[in-house]
């Protein structure tokens, strides 16, 4: 088979390309999951979109070709999703800390992710540092647990896709789809979600209204989807097409900053995340927030 068709579509730049309807989406981006096409068919779709940019109907076609190509994780609710693939680069990443802070409330957690760059640290590797060791194959997850699923375990054809970006330089559709796709057999299960840019809350917050997904979506630290420890970003919760808006952001001067530590290696970040599940250092005031808003989120 081909996507020489639909290339022809969204190939023709900002101003000319046709964007692809729901089912055209979900044929289009099948394929590519299952190793259909070229190396050069896949380096001009991710290009072409690049430019051309994702609307919600094709990003909710390529969210349904890659759930019925998953491997799902088993759950039943109350299970949260946080997605991990952007890593630190100047702040210590604390998606681990988010997560089994979520744990410690009784929830399900499912991380997953892979490493999109080579110069940042990622949440495997504190996990890692944690004594948490990421699955060699999907299988279920308890109340009160913390797993992490590499996206090769998940999804081979989605890998391939994402580290096309270590050969051109750019992001493609797979950057966003994975900060989308719920990877459990719970329906309801919530997606905490984060955007980089404004441009990206706007996209990503149409997707979930489309296909009705339940989220929470904030403007996250570094591209992870936990809250900045240093200031409270806005939140919002999406459950069902509609949104509820559930933390303002914080305004004003920073009056003090939590005892972040200044290393943002694997094993410093595992050090300060352990201290703080012990009670030895306070819990950063944004992520108590963001936990409270994942409980919320879950009621509505």
């Amino acid at each position: 088979m081909s996507i020489s068709h639909y290339i022809k579509d969204i190939g023709r730049g900002r101003d000319g390309a046709r964007a692809l309807d729901r089912a055209q989406a979900t044929d289009l981006m099948g394929q590519i999951l299952d190793g259909n096409v070229s190396d050069l068919e896949l380096g001009a779709f991710c290009i072409a979109m690049r430019i051309k940019g994702e609307t919600a109907e094709e990003m909710a076609g390529f969210l349904d070709a890659t759930h019925a190509r998953l491997q799902h994780i088993r759950a039943s609710s109350p299970v949260v999703v946080l997605p991990s693939y952007n890593g630190a680069r100047k702040l210590p990443v604390l998606t681990a800390l988010l997560a089994h802070l979520l744990a410690r409330e009784g929830l399900a957690v499912v991380m997953h992710g892979t490493a999109t760059e080579s110069s940042r640290i990622t949440s495997q590797e504190v996990l890692n540092a944690m004594g948490v060791t990421a699955l060699d194959q999907a299988r279920a997850v308890q109340a009160g647990e913390v797993v992490f699923a590499p996206t090769e375990v998940l999804c081979p054809g989605l890998k391939r896709l994402l580290d096309v970006r270590r050969v051109v330089g750019l992001r493609n559709p797979a950057h966003s789809l994975v900060k989308l796709m719920n990877p459990t057999t719970a329906a309801d299960a919530l997606l905490v979600s984060s955007y980089t840019h404004p441009e990206y809350a706007i996209s990503m917050a149409a997707t979930f209204e489309l296909t009705g997904a339940r989220a929470l979506l904030l403007r996250g630290t570094e591209g992870e989807v936990v809250a900045d420890a240093r200031r409270t970003p806005q939140m919002a919760a999406f459950v069902h097409g509609t949104r509820t808006p559930l933390v303002e952001a914080q305004a004003g001067s920073l009056i003090k900053l939590p005892e972040l530590p200044t290393d943002i290696d694997a094993a410093s970040t595992a050090r300060y995340t352990q201290a703080v599940l012990n009670g030895e250092l306070p819990v950063p005031a944004p992520l108590a927030a963001q936990v409270q808003a994942v409980l919320k989120a879950l009621s509505l």
